[in-house]
């Protein structure tokens, strides 16, 4: 009986024997790659902070030109010390207590 000779299943890349270099030293196949995924993190979260407040100021200069238009020139000056007042001038007659049905079961 004659016997099968082992073959590799499919074909044989070119970067085969750079590829059994590559994992014969760890620097090369871990460290690189974790560098190199480091780096570009690095930039690419630079670029997202960077829209981040690109949008932000984009959005108070939009505020700053309704103001320029006058937005605020009918508002009334808020004082703490006139609200104060306002609330203490309110008497207990503008209200009315009003019982709550409590829940079956309960006395």
């Amino acid at each position: 009986m004659p016997t099968f000779q082992s073959k590799s299943y499919g074909r044989e890349s070119a970067f085969a024997p750079l590829a059994q270099k590559v994992k014969q030293r760890p620097m090369l196949y871990f460290g690189l790659p974790f560098l190199t995924i480091m780096v570009a993190g690095s930039f690419g979260l630079a670029q997202l902070t960077q829209t981040r407040y690109d949008h932000r100021d984009m959005r108070h200069r939009k505020v700053a030109k309704e103001e320029a238009l006058g937005m605020d020139k009918n508002r009334r000056k808020l004082s703490i010390q006139e609200e104060y007042w306002r609330l203490q001038a309110k008497t207990e007659e503008d209200w009315e207590p009003v019982r709550v049905q409590r829940p079956p079961g309960v006395e």
